[in-house]
C-alpha cells in the first residue's frame, strides 16, 4: 500500500531542511527522504569540515605573523590528532540523530533510504512506495565527480569527503583540481606542514574567477611553498612507493603519500527515469528547472545543487525557502543575478556578478576600478596578506555588474556588493556611501567614484 503526503521532498540535505522549516505550520503534510545523513554534504563532508580545517590552519599563519608583527619569538608544534578532533566534533562525529530528531519534530516525517522517482507523483524507497498529493522536490544533491584517468581507479585516493575525515597527516600530498575545493584543502594541508602540490588543467588556479585571483593565490601558494602546475593535464595513475605516482601530459611524473581528486561535482541523479517522467537536463547533467520558479514539471521542482545553477549552501537554502513560499500559496520566484561565492583560503577570495570579461561581451561601455588592499590603511595595519578589490561596472547605465575581492575577511565585504547588483543601485548613490574607518571594505571608498564619468565628491 502506498503512504500519500501533499509533499515528498528527496534530500534530506540544506535545501530540504530549509524546505521543512519553511512548510512548519502550513497543514501540509510531508516526507523526506534521505539516504546517507540528515544535514547532506555541506554539514558533513563539505563547507563545515573544510572550513574547520581551514581556521586550524588559520591559527598556525597567525602564529608565524605573530613573529613580524608581535613577538621575537613564537614556537608550536601541530597537532593533528587535535585538529582531527575538532573537525569531528563540528560534524558530530558523522551522527546525525539530533538533526534527525529536529526534523520530525516540525511534524515531517523521515524516511530513510534511496528515493528512487518512479512516477509524476511517486517515489520508491526500497519496498515502500511513496504518493505525493501537491508536489515533488528534487534536492538530490551532487557528488565529488571522478575523472576517467588511467589508473584511478586502482589506487587508494582521496575526494574532499576522506581529506576531511582523515585522521592522519600525510607527509605529502597531490591536489588534482585547482578550483575552490582543491585550493582550500591544498593550504590547510600545507599549513599543518603537508608538502603539497596542485596540478590544474587550466591556466591557472580557480579559472571560475577573475585572472587577479587566480595569480594573486598562486603568488601566495609559492610563498607558502605550495607547488602549483597549471595548463596540465593528468594522463595516468599508479601506486609508487609508499603512495601514489601521478604521469602528467608533459611526461614528468609526481609522487605523493596521498592524491586529492578535487575535479568538481557531479548530480546525484542515479536511478531516475527522467525521460519517462517528462523530465529533462542539460548537457552536464544538471536537472532542467525554469530558472523563476524551480519547477522541473508539472508538481516537480528541483532544488539546490542539482539544478545546476551553483554549488552553495545558501543557494540550496534559498531554493527551499523559496518553493515552501510557493506551495504556501505566495506568489515569489527566484532571482539567481547575484549569488555570492566565497573561496575561504587566506585571503579569502569572494565574488559576485560578472567578471570583467563576461560584462565586456555584453555591455557597450564597461568601467572596472581596482584596488590594492595591501596599500590600504586596513591593509598595512593588518599586514600580509594583501589582495586586490576589483569592481565592474555598466558606464551607460551607472550599475555595478560585478566584484571580486582578493582580502582578509572578503567575504563579510561582499554582501553590499551582492544588494548593489540585485536591487540595481545607482553608483552615485554608492560612492556617496560612507564606510567606516579603518575597515577592509573602507577601501570601496574611492573606487565608486572612478567608475562614473564625472568624479564625485565624498
Amino acid at each position: 500500500m502506498a503512504e500519500h503526503f501533499d509533499v515528498i521532498c528527496i534530500g534530506a540535505g540544506m535545501a530540504g531542511e530549509a524546505l521543512v522549516e519553511g512548510l512548519t505550520g502550513s497543514g501540509l503534510s510531508l516526507a523526506v527522504i534521505e539516504g546517507r545523513l540528515v544535514g547532506g554534504e555541506c554539514a558533513y563532508w563539505g563547507c563545515m569540515p573544510s572550513k574547520t580545517l581551514l581556521r586550524s590552519a588559520e591559527t598556525l599563519a597567525e602564529a608565524g605573523r605573530a613573529r613580524e608583527l608581535a613577538a621575537s619569538r613564537v614556537e608550536w608544534q601541530v597537532d593533528f590528532p587535535k585538529i582531527a578532533k575538532r573537525t569531528q566534533w563540528m560534524v558530530r562525529d558523522l551522527d546525525d540523530s539530533t538533526a534527525a530528531k529536529g526534523l520530525e519534530e516540525t511534524g515531517a516525517r523521515l524516511v530513510r533510504g534511496q528515493g528512487m522517482l518512479i512516477g509524476r507523483r511517486t517515489v520508491e524507497v526500497g519496498a515502500r512506495t511513496l504518493e505525493a498529493r501537491k508536489a515533488i522536490v528534487i534536492a538530490t544533491g551532487t557528488e565529488p565527480a571522478v575523472p576517467p584517468i588511467a589508473g584511478l581507479d586502482r589506487v587508494d585516493y582521496w575526494t574532499n569527503r576522506e581529506a576531511v575525515t582523515t585522521t592522519t597527516q600525510p607527509a605529502s600530498l597531490i591536489v588534482l583540481g585547482g578550483g575552490a575545493t582543491g585550493v582550500e584543502l591544498a593550504q590547510a594541508f600545507a599549513r599543518f606542514g603537508t608538502k603539497v602540490h596542485v596540478v590544474e588543467a587550466l591556466g591557472r588556479l580557480l579559472p571560475a574567477e577573475e585572472v587577479e585571483a587566480g595569480t594573486l593565490l598562486a603568488h601566495y601558494f609559492e610563498k607558502e611553498g605550495i607547488q602549483v602546475t597549471t595548463s596540465m593535464r593528468v594522463t595516468g595513475v599508479q601506486k609508487g612507493g609508499d603512495g601514489v605516482q601521478v604521469t602528467l601530459a608533459s611526461g614528468e611524473q609526481l609522487s605523493a603519500e596521498r592524491l586529492l581528486v578535487a575535479t568538481g561535482r557531479r548530480p546525484n541523479l542515479q536511478g531516475f527515469d527522467l525521460a519517462a517522467l517528462g523530465l529533462s537536463t542539460d548537457e552536464k547533467g544538471w536537472l532542467k528547472v525554469d530558472r523563476e520558479t524551480l519547477q522541473a514539471g508539472d508538481g516537480i521542482w528541483g532544488a539546490g545543487d542539482i539544478t545546476g545553477f551553483a554549488a552553495f549552501t545558501h543557494l540550496a537554502t534559498y531554493h527551499g525557502d523559496l518553493i515552501a513560499r510557493m506551495l504556501r500559496g505566495e506568489q515569489v520566484g527566484a532571482n539567481h543575478v547575484a549569488i555570492p561565492r566565497v573561496t575561504f583560503t587566506d585571503p579569502e577570495i569572494a565574488s559576485v556578478g560578472l567578471g570583467e570579461e563576461q560584462a565586456r561581451g555584453r555591455f557597450a561601455r564597461v568601467r572596472t576600478a581596482s584596488q590594492d588592499v595591501g596599500t590600504t590603511d586596513r591593509g598595512y595595519i593588518h599586514g600580509e596578506p594583501g589582495g586586490v578589490l576589483k569592481l565592474v561596472a555598466d558606464g551607460d547605465r551607472g550599475l555595478l555588474l560585478g566584484a571580486t575581492l582578493v582580502s582578509p575577511r572578503a567575504g563579510e565585504i561582499l554582501s553590499e556588493l551582492s544588494l548593489a547588483i540585485r536591487a540595481e543601485i545607482p553608483l552615485r548613490l554608492m560612492a556617496d556611501l560612507m564606510h567606516p574607518f579603518p575597515t577592509f571594505s573602507r577601501g570601496l571608498q574611492g573606487m565608486f567614484p572612478k567608475l562614473l564619468e564625472v568624479p564625485v565628491a565624498v
